[in-house]
């Protein structure tokens, strides 16, 4: 799939973290990312892909996660605009080498308060694989709720489907668990 030129985004930052628009040559590290085995179960592309499938897809909005001076993973957004629906869909990566830290939970928070503040969302939502135990607890530290499951939701690379979690987070919700960590430049 060829690269389209993505809107520009503003760099968020937080206390640790420096997050801004995914860029072609952020690309090998991203798709080194992916190819490790902790983050490739839960990261699925189609054969014979790399990340710029995801980071540079229509509506896809892209944030290289940097942390420490290098890219240590991705945070990506979706809006649906239509205005009864509106709403925006996130998705998260990070290296194994950042997991652990905390700072999956601030990349959430600082992309959250944007999406809610800058952005006018009142609801934003995330559907990871519902095995996935630890990326569950992350989010509902920031704040997000169980709302369901979706059954044979997802294909991992050899094809096998899986149920994902579905959860959201409406912006009164985020106000009472963390409010607006993030600064935007």
């Amino acid at each position: 799939m060829g690269a389209r030129e993505p809107d520009r985004l503003p760099t968020l930052k937080s206390e640790r973290l420096v997050l801004r628009q995914v860029e072609p040559g952020d690309i090998p590290a991203l798709d080194a990312i992916v190819a490790e085995p902790e983050v490739a179960k839960w990261w699925p592309l189609p054969v014979g892909e790399s990340m710029a499938f995801d980071a540079f897809s229509p509506g896809t909005h892209a944030y290289a996660i940097e942390a420490d001076d290098e890219v240590a993973g991705t945070i990506m957004f979706a809006e649906e605009e239509h205005p009864l629906y509106r709403h925006a869909g996130i998705d998260i990566m990070l290296s194994t080498a950042f997991q652990g830290r905390g700072l999956g939970t601030e990349a959430l928070r600082a992309l959250v308060g944007y999406l809610l503040g800058a952005r006018g969302h009142h609801r934003v939502t995330i559907d990871p694989a519902l095995a996935n135990e630890r990326a569950i607890h992350t989010y509902e530290k920031v704040g997000f709720r169980r709302i369901g499951v979706a059954r044979a939701y997802e294909a991992t690379s050899d094809g096998v489907f899986h149920d994902n979690l579905l959860m959201d987070l409406l912006a009164s919700d985020f106000a009472e668990t963390c409010g607006d960590r993030s600064n935007e430049d």
